[in-house]
């Protein structure tokens, strides 16, 4: 019987390639999404993957959204918290706003998402959670002390969460992605991208967001049932952890 799996941020961009990228592995996929009905009914169209909205910085809409897709789809056996936002700006600036937006949503997430499916996983004593980082969770960024905190807040979730879920099955790890040439990048000046960007990357290009999905397939597999705890760096050699 086919595994359930649980995205979340996962009609767009990145969250888009792993949701497909799952379901071409043989999963029964659930893709959760904020605020852009457009986009999500197009990529339901497009792939056939049922899709959910709700505010995953919201514990209540958690926990009732991910009650709706076990309903339909049945017990959710990965989840991968990939949703995030930024609200960049200089510290000095930021306004509390700013900051608890990204906190709510790229951090908050982790535990209202986890917490509602975790006890099952450990009572079917199997779950595989993946956690979505980033490069600048690792390394920091100028403009992005919200964003960068929630990021690096997420690997020690991810670290201390791995050592609870051992002996249940349960393995959690992350991955950090680098640039990848999601719509967010693409819309980043050309000149900007060849003088500012690509120069820091060793491999010369922007990642795609079909090489982080195939990271997160990997980590959900059978095959990766011995690795927990681990941060998965995919950035083109740009910061080498």
């Amino acid at each position: 019987m086919a595994r359930v799996a649980l995205v979340t941020g996962g009609t767009r961009g990145i969250g888009e390639a792993i949701s497909k990228a799952l379901k071409a592995a043989g999963y029964k996929v659930a893709a959760n999404y904020a605020g852009n009905d457009e986009a999500a009914q197009k990529f339901k169209a497009e792939t056939g993957i049922p899709v959910f909205k709700w505010d995953v910085s919201n514990f209540e809409a958690c926990g009732a959204g991910i009650k709706q897709v076990e309903a339909e789809l049945g017990p959710i056996d990965v989840l991968v918290n990939n949703a995030g936002i930024t609200r960049d700006t200089m510290f000095h600036r930021m306004t509390p706003e700013q900051w608890n937006a990204v906190i709510g949503t790229n951090l908050g997430s982790l535990f209202n998402m986890t917490r509602h499916v975790i006890e099952g996983m450990r009572a079917r004593k199997f779950g595989r959670i993946v956690n979505i980082s980033s490069i600048n969770g690792q390394k920091g960024q100028m403009g992005q002390v919200n964003y960068s905190a929630a990021k690096a807040g997420e690997l020690g979730f991810t670290k201390a969460l791995a050592q609870e879920g051992a002996k249940a099955g349960i393995t959690v790890n992350a991955v950090c992605p680098g640039y990848i040439a999601t719509e967010m990048v693409k819309a980043v000046p050309q000149d900007v991208l060849e003088k500012s960007i690509l120069p820091q990357i060793p491999l010369g290009r922007l990642g795609e967001p079909e090489e982080i999905a195939r990271c997160v397939v990997f980590l959900a597999s059978d095959d990766a049932g011995f690795i927990t705890g681990s941060t998965l760096t995919a950035n083109g050699g740009q910061y080498l952890a």
